[in-house]
């Protein structure tokens, strides 16, 4: 039997769990982070790799996709992550009725002024939970695109900014289920990062169950941070360099998937922009002001694999993504170290 978890990205990328001189090149970013990281997984057992990815991409401001298997706690993941920054949450559950219009807002018209008055949608938010996306209509998800793209929503010729920091956080389940609307290509290439929980280990289920018996832990997460703190974060981040070979080593890779006999579609330009960016990131938390191709290596299967398409043969041959992935990784030659 196929296993959903298999193929997806989500092993060890980010150092933010683990012990960091608070004395590095951005102290705030790894102080915040941690604090970040220490909230989650007191709600999520035994998933540090996957909450380092996940304020990994926060940090990167990008959107994430969390695929998995019903009841491993993508939904809890998301919640724990939003509960941990003290801002304006919305959470939205995906359903084939859910209009359009619920997510952005819809202009109603005023009898007593006699105008028009523009009601916000869910996505008028710092952090937007999306629930099982792939249950909505195609035309409900394609609301997402400008939202998540320039952060920003039109309705009736009138375009309204939304709130920074902004971050989708989506939940699907990959295997075919009933009522369900597969997310087109165009929608998937919008989320910088995609990752998998996976079955928690023995232990970590064991704990799970003392933990959550008597009610969530989630009731207990108080915030540890603030919009304004995580926006001035991000900022930071937008600063780390990034030197001409590292910005071309990106290009390579990309451009590889675009040219492997593999692949039936690569990876996009956008996919490209969004490596860099969370390379940027994945250094500022190792404490680093430039980036290292190490960095981009680490982000390059969360950030890719759910961007490429696998040809006919591939699929046949029981390859995944992440495979073709990993072997071209080890194809594309590494630039050198600046001396």
């Amino acid at each position: 039997m196929h296993n959903a978890s298999q193929d997806q990205p989500g092993g060890p990328i980010g150092p933010v769990g683990d012990h960091v001189d608070d004395h590095a090149a951005h102290p705030s970013v790894i102080r915040v982070a941690r604090d970040i990281h220490e909230a989650i997984s007191s709600v999520i057992e035994g998933k540090s790799d996957v909450i380092s990815t996940a304020v990994t991409v926060l940090l990167a401001e990008g959107h994430l996709l969390i695929e998995d298997v019903p009841g491993v706690g993508k939904t809890m993941l998301a919640k724990a992550l939003a509960r941990s920054i003290d801002c304006t949450v919305r959470r939205v559950q995906f359903t084939p009725d859910l209009l359009p219009s619920d997510i952005t807002g819809v202009s109603v018209f005023n009898q007593d002024a006699r105008v028009f008055e523009f009601r916000r949608g869910a996505i008028f938010a710092n952090v937007v939970v999306g629930d099982e996306i792939n249950r909505a209509s195609p035309k409900t998800q394609s609301a997402l695109l400008e939202c998540m793209e320039e952060g920003q929503v039109t309705v009736d010729g009138e375009t309204y900014l939304l709130a920074r920091p902004f971050m989708v956080m989506a939940t699907q389940n990959p295997i075919e289920m009933e009522g369900t609307y597969p997310l087109p290509e165009a929608q998937r290439d919008r989320f910088m990062a995609r990752i998998s929980m996976g079955y928690p280990a023995a232990e970590s289920e064991l704990t799970m169950l003392e933990t959550h018996g008597a009610e969530s832990p989630l009731e207990k997460l108080e915030p540890v941070t603030d919009a304004a703190t995580v926006e001035s974060l991000i900022q930071q981040v937008h600063g780390i360099y990034a030197s001409p070979a590292v910005r071309q080593y990106v290009v390579d890779l990309s451009v590889a998937t675009r040219k492997s006999s593999a692949l039936r579609l690569g990876a996009s330009p956008r996919a490209s922009l969004q490596l860099l960016r969370a390379a940027r990131a994945h250094a500022a938390l190792a404490g680093r002001d430039h980036v290292l191709p190490d960095d981009v290596q680490a982000l390059v299967l969360p950030v890719l694999a759910h961007r490429v398409i696998l040809t006919g043969e591939t699929q046949l041959a029981h390859r995944s993504a992440v495979d073709v992935l990993r072997d071209l990784v080890h194809r594309v030659p590494v630039p050198a170290p600046t001396t």
